[in-house]
């Protein structure tokens, strides 16, 4: 069963593409939208148009979303999630089901024998990248990853209010 996202539109590939700044590639579902319904987040093929397996299924898109991210790592805030995870068992067993959904939701799509049991973000066991887990966490749901969860309720960044650029896009 294929997860539940919205194909891209074309527009929503001209957003994406100048939110990223550069061509989006291999888009096939925004998981994720702002309050105004600009993309969020990007639901990317498992398997690249070139062939390169790509295991980062869910990647927020959104200026303001990824700068906040960006700036909770900048503040070291995955070492402070890390210690976290290391500390409470109930906490890792939460992210390791969401690295085992986010692994079935990219199967679904395809299965890609290169990816098999890898997911994004360092999951299961670290955290390597607060945009990954927290696009996770707003494809998904509140509740799904608990450390996408927390760094979003961390960010100064909310999917609620828009702020996004206005997008011309002919």
């Amino acid at each position: 069963m294929r997860p539940p996202f919205e194909p891209a539109s074309e527009r929503d590939i001209a957003i994406v593409s100048a939110q990223l700044g550069r061509p989006a590639r291999d888009v096939i579902g925004i998981p994720a939208r702002c309050a105004c319904g600009a993309p969020t987040v990007v639901a990317t093929s498992p398997r690249l148009g070139d062939g390169t397996p790509f295991p980062t299924l869910y990647y927020m898109t959104h200026p303001a979303a990824t700068a906040a991210m960006s700036d909770l790592e900048a503040t070291r805030v995955m070492a402070e999630f890390g210690a976290m995870l290391d500390a409470d068992s109930e906490l890792r067993a939460h992210y390791s089901r969401a690295h085992e959904q986010y692994v079935a939701d990219r199967e679904s799509i395809l299965t890609v024998d290169e990816l098999s049991g890898i997911s994004a973000g360092g999951m299961p066991e670290r955290v390597k990248c607060l945009h990954a887990v927290a696009g996770h966490s707003l494809a998904a749901g509140p509740g799904v990853n608990p450390i996408g969860d927390l760094a979003l309720a961390r960010g100064d960044w909310s999917p609620e209010v828009c702020e996004c650029l206005d997008y011309e896009i002919a």
